[in-house]
């Protein structure tokens, strides 16, 4: 018989796996524990802090023997931060772990045969240098202990801050913009919001930056309609190296959601711009962009080599947000159509493709679930017969009407690109079920030293 243990209890495991989410996997006879900040490979001393029958969540208080794979991490608060899981383990450990984590979630959650999985996979695209590649940020604002205005990331599973001004992920400059804008709320009297009361005014402060281009937008999130010497704040952060644009985004409402509805420019442009290969693309506040500029091209490349477009092709774009997939796809086919449901992201869609001198792509506002299904019953063949889906979907994956009408419009090939393969797994499921099947699959280090990692896999109709 298993035996269990209690809270407090300190045990001597050795980590033999890790979870998705990056915490140490090791068993006391049998009892399973969960170990944040523990690396595969380590023989170390663990506490107790919740226990459950069968399992328990543990903290890691001494590591007795390192594993192999085991390193110091770049950034002193990465423990406390619950930004990067994966600092402390090699960056070719935290590959393998990566790609491990795709293919374990298309075998058990998927349905497909572990040999084939294997057969089908390319190799991983790791990064060169896997720091400093964020272009996007995004820091709450709140108060210490000691009731001094700070800064940073959230503590893991909290909404405790962390105070850092500098992330190793993000860029150098992000440092200066945030601490001068710290300083002018401590000069002016602006207070940070508070979740709990609901009062005060900054309640984050969001970062984007072109590499291409080293545009840079500050986005200061508000519980207010204006901000007190906004003006002032504008011509200070506008005289920063690369700030082309600071603009006041409004959410008054008691959410955990970062952005609201409204967004006004404080000084200068409403929009950067960068570039993604030869293509250029304008960047509002609320619009998604990927924020790994360097794998994204390399990621792009991928989901038209497996659309396998020759320029007589339709082709929907799910999710296409400002239109960076979609432009891809239309310099090799007849006709793209995308859909996003961030009105912002549509403009700017359009804005690039004009800007881009492309005339074959089309876009539409609205969920992808509710105008995939309207343009189904359309009379034109493109519309509703395409050759090839393309679809990007958020964390949680496709909705159902979403996946259903795919299979309706009976596309010949389909590109899916995700961020969660637990999400992509799920749907791959779906879609392989009876007429297709997953014909190549390929991870890309997105978001290096943290647990997340994007995929996109080829999809293909067995009667083609």
């Amino acid at each position: 018989m298993e035996k269990t243990y209690k809270k407090g209890d300190i045990l001597e495991i050795r980590i033999e796996d890790m979870s998705d989410e990056g915490l140490g996997i090791g068993k006391a006879e049998g009892y399973t524990l969960f170990v944040k900040d523990a690396v595969i490979g380590d023989t170390c001393l663990v506490k107790i802090m919740k226990a459950k029958k069968n399992y328990a969540f543990a903290h890691l208080e001494e590591v007795k023997e390192p594993s192999s794979f085991r390193i110091t991490p770049l950034c002193a608060k990465a423990k406390a931060c619950g930004g990067c899981q994966l600092q402390a383990m090699s960056y070719e450990a935290e590959l393998k772990f990566k790609e491990n984590k795709v293919k374990n979630n298309l075998i058990r959650i998927g349905g497909f045969a572990e040999d084939f999985v294997e057969l089908i996979k390319e190799p991983i695209v790791g990064m060169d240098n896997p720091y400093r590649y964020r272009n996007k940020a995004q820091y709450p604002v709140g108060y210490d202990k000691s009731g001094k205005l700070v800064t940073g990331f959230y503590a893991g599973r909290t909404h405790d801050i962390i105070s850092n001004t500098d992330c190793i992920l993000g860029k150098e400059k992000n440092k200066d913009i945030l601490e001068a804008i710290l300083s002018f709320m401590e000069k002016n009297g602006i207070s940070a919001y508070s979740e709990e009361s609901g009062k005060g005014i900054i309640r984050h402060i969001l970062i984007r930056e072109g590499f291409k281009t080293g545009e840079v937008m500050v986005c200061i999130v508000a519980n207010a309609d204006k901000l007190p010497h906004e003006e002032e704040l504008g011509e200070m952060l506008f005289a920063m190296p690369g700030i082309k644009s600071v603009v006041l985004n409004i959410n008054k409402e008691n959410t955990n959601v970062i952005l609201g509805k409204t967004t006004r420019v404080i000084k200068g442009s409403e929009t950067i711009m960068d570039y993604l290969g030869d293509l250029s693309f304008k960047i509002s506040a609320p619009s998604f962009y990927q924020v790994n500029p360097v794998q994204t091209e390399k990621l792009y490349t991928k989901a038209l080599e497996y659309a396998d477009l020759h320029g007589e092709e339709a082709v929907w774009d799910l999710y296409c947000g400002i239109g960076t997939i979609s432009l891809f796809m239309a310099k090799k086919a007849k006709k793209v159509y995308g859909v996003e449901i961030v009105h912002e992201a549509i403009e700017d869609a359009k804005e690039n493709a004009k800007r881009n001198g492309i005339t074959n792509a089309e876009f539409f506002v609205g969920k992808a679930e509710e105008v995939l299904p309207e343009f189904y019953e359309n009379e034109n063949s493109d519309m509703r017969t395409p050759d090839v889906i393309v679809v990007d979907p958020p964390r949680k994956g496709c909705d159902e009407k979403c996946l259903e009408t795919m299979l309706k419009m009976n596309p010949k090939r389909i590109v899916y690109v995700s961020c969660d393969s637990a999400t992509l797994a799920r749907d791959l499921k779906i879609l392989c079920e009876e007429k297709y099947e997953l014909k190549a699959w390929q991870c890309y280090d997105q978001f290096s030293r943290t647990v997340h990692v994007e995929t996109v896999v080829r999809i293909q109709r067995k009667d083609t």
